[in-house]
């Protein structure tokens, strides 16, 4: 801390309250009046302000508001033994972060002066933030800094100049579809398609079709031939979107249009050879998926050439301010309100609740919050219920109730990890799997490091 300073026209209080902050490990200094306190705040730089409301010539609220028209990145706590509610209202309205009455204990002003000097730093971190949105170019449309993206984003510049099959796993919500994108626009085909198709949108009994064409007559209702979504991405990127729910009986077919790069539409007997960046996208552990039959093991070798893991987005730590900052810049500027910012109160909501839709989640958070807002900044009343007052399972019993089954999976598998000491031998024998199967779910979860192998 650069430290506090205390003002009170009582000099006993004065070093009394000194004293006291520095025991308990804050620094502080003091003055006796207002004024003297407005030529220190000229110069040098504090952390908070206490100041006494009713003192000689200049009083705290006369000091309490110069500070925020002066020197707003200073929280104010005021005290005062005419404690009234009137008395509240008038220095909350001045500006003041925080209101203590006399006599006041020094554990009570501790407290204050700790969440106060946390709101201005997470006020500075939101000013950041903004900065930093409005100078980013961006990794295309993705942002965040977080460890986990930075692992990400060297991955895609590493495999973008190559033509090798990629797979992009992550929650639903994570922005899969981005980074297929990103891979896209730096791949050597950037000037070619994007062409994108959900496996788990389209019917079963109208998938082929979509994917390989057919000829005229091929069936009821083909009058005419029609060219699939991959002869339709040559020359580009054909991004299949949640291959995991592709139905098995098409896989094998799906396999050797790979292998031989050309497809056979429906009712056709020829092929026709294409050429096009396959990336797929799953929500789904594809090698469970294999264990279980619903999945070819041959397929995923071939689309799994190169894995891109998506962190889930409370495991990017402050990336959440600053994609929410990103999602209220787009908002306000589209419905055209003068919407800026995040209180810090909001900001400290955003970041305490987990997020289970990731950034979907959050995107139509700040939405909500842009549309309803009635101020320049987005307060805690401005979002969601399940924001403002997120569910605390208190038992594991409860947490069953109120998670998803993959949710507390990890949240355990991660518990035990921290337990062990990151001993991930000692982990997976405590889990009761083997090692190649806990290091499949650590780096689903995005929180293997890129070196990190079950060797």
């Amino acid at each position: 801390m650069s430290g506090v300073l205390f003002v009170d026209d009582e000099r006993p209080m004065c070093e009394l309250v000194e004293a006291g902050l520095r025991h308990r490990g804050l620094r502080a200094s003091s003055c006796t009046s207002a004024d003297e306190a407005l030529a220190l705040l000229t110069h040098e730089d504090f952390d908070a302000v206490v100041t006494d409301l009713r003192m000689g010539g200049t009083g705290g609220l006369e000091l309490c508001r110069w500070i925020v028209a002066n020197r707003a990145d200073i929280p104010v706590v005021v005290v005062t033994a005419f404690g009234s509610l009137d008395t509240a209202i008038g220095a909350i309205r001045a500006g003041a972060y925080d209101f203590l009455t006399k006599p006041f204990e020094l554990e009570a002003l501790e407290r204050a002066l700790r969440r106060a000097v946390e709101h201005r730093a997470l006020r500075e971190e939101l000013r950041r933030l903004r900065g930093r949105v409005a100078r980013a170019g961006g990794f295309e449309a993705l942002l965040g800094e977080s460890p986990a993206m930075r692992r990400l984003y060297d991955l895609v510049e590493r495999v973008a100049g190559t033509d090798v099959s990629v797979l992009i796993t992550g929650e639903s919500g994570t922005g899969k579809e981005l980074v297929a994108r990103a891979l896209h626009d730096r791949s050597p085909g950037r000037g070619g398609p994007f062409v994108a198709v959900n496996c788990a949108a389209v019917p079963e009994s109208l998938l082929e079709s979509e994917l390989f064409g057919h000829v005229r007559g091929a069936f009821t209702d083909a009058r005419s031939p029609r060219s699939g979504l991959v002869l339709q991405a040559s020359g580009g990127t054909l991004f299949l979107d949640e291959i995991g729910d592709m139905p098995l009986a098409l896989q094998p077919k799906l396999l050797r249009a790979l292998q031989e790069r050309k497809v056979r539409p429906v009712g056709s007997d020829a092929e026709v050879p294409f050429r096009a960046r396959i990336v797929c996208a799953t929500s789904r552990d594809l090698e469970e998926e294999v264990e279980a039959g619903r999945f070819r093991g041959d397929l995923l070798y071939r689309v799994n050439v190169v894995h891109l893991p998506l962190p889930p987005l409370r495991a990017r730590g402050e990336d959440v301010l600053l994609l929410a900052q990103e999602f209220l810049k787009r908002c306000a500027a589209r419905f055209e309100k003068p919407v800026t910012a995040f209180t810090p109160a909001a900001a400290e909501k955003i970041l305490a609740y987990s997020w289970p839709g990731n950034v979907r989640e959050l995107k139509n958070c700040v939405e909500r919050a842009v549309a309803l807002t009635r101020f320049e900044e987005i307060t805690v009343e401005d979002l969601s219920e399940r924001v403002q007052r997120p569910v605390r399972a208190s038992t594991r019993d409860d947490a069953a109730a109120l998670l998803p089954l993959e949710e507390l999976e990890r949240s355990h598998i991660l518990r035990v990890l921290e337990a062990m000491r990151g001993n991930k031998a000692l982990a997976a024998r405590t889990l009761g799997v083997d090692r190649k199967t806990l290091y499949r779910k650590l780096e689903r979860y995005g929180v293997l490091g890129p070196d990190e192998s079950p060797s």
